[in-house]
């Protein structure tokens, strides 16, 4: 009896690696708060909480979309990254809510590009079905979305405005959250909603990670922002870019839903304020890999502060 025991627990032991790895694929601990970026997004917009069928199918949209395109990042980018980790020393000190599971599974030999390849269009497929359920414009957009992050990743060696299309992917999960609740939503809440989240991924997200990964960058010769326009202007854009994300959230209360109570307005100011404007005031006054490194942490939650926020000033 114990012999049988012993290999089950060993059975269990090595698929719960084996998960292990494609959430680490799929940076899972990264895509669950990016997953409460459509949810904020829906929530501010109608100034209510949406019927059950809708958040149940997003809640499921939002995590297969944010798993898939998280998967073909590393799909895309397995060529540069076995380079990155070729040319580490030593893994970087610094906590970061994208490596709570094992780093690029993919490129360490530890998941079959056919088997990453199945992960990835699994996902997909119900990212697509269940956004085609919810809105058809939906489910183009996530095809969008996915194109665009291919479009990002192929242009890592090549120029670095890629942070372009990186901030529009991160804005469409938010403006995919409005379409599934209104397929014909107010473009003033859009365009401020897009703006928002772009000057969030480019401030709170992109170039602290450009920072804390400029070694490596500079080693597989990938052009980002802090590569080419060097560190002071980074850090000049990181910080404009930054006070966008946090007026941003407070602005886009005057377009939002009337359910919406004057809470969320002092919220608004001190998440922003402590999630993105503190962090990048400390980049600014010492631009290290650690200040930058606490900045894309804090930052990395903003989305679900965000809609907790808006969940307490809609009750």
């Amino acid at each position: 009896m114990s012999l049988v025991n012993a290999q089950r627990s060993a059975g269990f032991q090595y698929w719960l690696h084996k998960i292990k790895l494609f959430l680490g694929l799929s940076r899972t601990s990264h895509a669950l708060l990016d997953v409460a970026t459509p949810a904020m997004a829906a929530l501010i917009y109608l100034g209510h909480f949406p019927n059950s069928y809708i958040i149940v199918v997003g809640l499921i949209t939002a995590f297969a979309g944010y798993t898939a395109v998280y998967a073909l990042n590393d799909i895309v980018d397995i060529g540069i990254d076995r380079q990155r980790l070729s040319l580490v020393d030593k893994p970087q000190a610094i906590f970061d809510v994208d490596e709570v599971f094992v780093q690029h599974p993919l490129a360490q030999g530890l998941i079959s590009p056919a088997h990453g390849m199945l992960w990835f269009g699994f996902w997909a497929l119900i990212a697509l079905i269940g956004a085609w359920l919810l809105n058809t414009y939906c489910a183009i957009l996530f095809v969008i979305s996915a194109c665009l992050e291919l479009i990002y990743c192929k242009l890592l060696k090549i120029t670095h405005f890629k942070i372009i299309p990186s901030a529009l992917v991160k804005a469409s999960g938010g403006v995919a959250g409005v379409l599934a609740v209104d397929p014909e939503p107010s473009m003033g809440f859009i365009v401020v909603l897009v703006l928002w989240l772009a000057a969030w991924e480019v401030g709170g997200q992109n170039i602290p990670n450009d920072i804390v990964d400029m070694e490596n960058d500079s080693k597989v010769d990938a052009r980002t922002t802090l590569t080419v326009r060097g560190l002071d202007e980074s850090v000049f854009f990181l910080v404009t870019a930054s006070g966008m994300a946090a007026f941003g959230g407070i602005v886009i209360y005057f377009l939002a839903g009337e359910g919406l109570r004057w809470l969320y307005i002092f919220g608004a100011t001190f998440f922003g304020y402590y999630l993105i404007v503190k962090p990048a005031k400390a980049v600014y006054d010492n631009p290290t890999k650690q200040t930058a490194g606490s900045l894309f942490n804090r930052a990395s939650y903003m989305p679900l502060m965000f809609l907790l926020l808006a969940a307490v000033s809609c009750a």
